[in-house]
């Protein structure tokens, strides 16, 4: 046990770095095609850091454990809306929106929790379900390029060591994710927690770190829009990706418990999100009583 309180650790050391690197050439790149960086945030570093979860998803379905899919994708939708951005306007003393993300962007957010719990509503996911999902998760990634502003964003030249960066950030925060779910998973095993319990927490919020440290770092560094672009992008692929794509490696369960109180939860704070936005601001109270509101899901879950 003390090498795996010595990986998650290292792991999260790891994690770190790569999520700091990740983001710096990612927004580089971006820039250097004039996309702006909320659109960065959405798609570039939203789906790079939501690598963990679906990795994690199709090891599960492929273990023959496919409840977990379900509780990852949930409970890290979750833990984006309420411990990312909670953090995230914690670390970043609020968040500023210079642009409207509820026009197209946070409806298409609140349609694909509401499509998702319909879905899953007769406790079956089936390939056809799937196939709608990943279409729809075209048409995001369509709509949301083609839709951004590159007229006002400063190009910038692409260098070897940007790409070299980015393929090294994403590895890192890849590499360490993994490991930081191996020893949480092992961690919460030797406490006695049970492997649902495991799906919707330790999993979802061990997949949602790469989330949690992009978001930090892009908070710290001023760059608010890539920090939400990246929870939005984030639930969106989640919903989407890491839901759609398993199942064509097995069929997914569906746990009663799930449905009974985690996925309307996750609708109710995603609506919560919704309004939390509306005035392009999210103030530091407000990342606290997310943050709360997030422990107190643990609470609810755990009891």
């Amino acid at each position: 046990m003390v090498l795996v309180y010595l990986t998650f650790v290292g792991s999260l050391i790891v994690l770190l770095l790569g999520s700091d690197w990740f983001i710096d050439s990612a927004e580089k790149i971006g820039l250097s095609f004039g996309i702006s960086p909320f659109i960065i945030g959405v798609t570039i570093v939203a789906f790079g850091t939501s690598l963990p979860e679906l990795a994690t998803s199709i090891a599960s379905v492929l273990s023959g454990t496919s409840e977990i899919v379900i509780g990852n994708v949930v409970g890290s939708n979750i833990a984006n809306i309420l411990l990312v951005l909670g953090l995230t306007a914690i670390v970043g003393k609020g968040i500023k929106l210079e642009f409207n993300i509820m026009d197209v962007d946070v409806p298409l957010l609140i349609f694909s929790a509401v499509l998702l719990y319909f879905a899953i509503s007769d406790f079956h996911f089936s390939i056809p379900e799937a196939v709608i999902f990943l279409l729809a998760l075209v048409i995001f990634l369509f709509n949301s390029v083609s839709g951004s502003d590159s007229g006002n964003t400063e190009r910038q030249k692409i260098t070897p060591k940007t790409i070299l960066m980015l393929i090294l950030g994403g590895v890192c925060v890849y590499l360490g994710a993994t490991y930081t779910i191996v020893s949480i998973e092992k961690i919460s095993l030797e406490w006695g927690i049970s492997p649902d319990i495991i799906a919707l927490t330790a999993i979802a919020f061990g997949t949602s770190l790469p989330e949690v440290m992009v978001s930090m770092a892009a908070a710290r560094k001023g760059k608010h829009a890539i920090a939400v672009g990246n929870v939005l992008g984030s639930n969106i692929f989640n919903t989407y990706g890491v839901m759609g794509i398993p199942v064509f490696f097995g069929e997914i369960k569906i746990p009663e418990s799930t449905m009974a109180f985690s996925m309307p939860f996750m609708i109710v704070i995603t609506i919560l999100f919704a309004y939390m936005v509306t005035s392009n601001r999210i103030s530091k109270w407000e990342g606290v009583m997310a943050v709360l509101l997030y422990c107190f899901y643990i609470i609810q879950i755990i009891s």
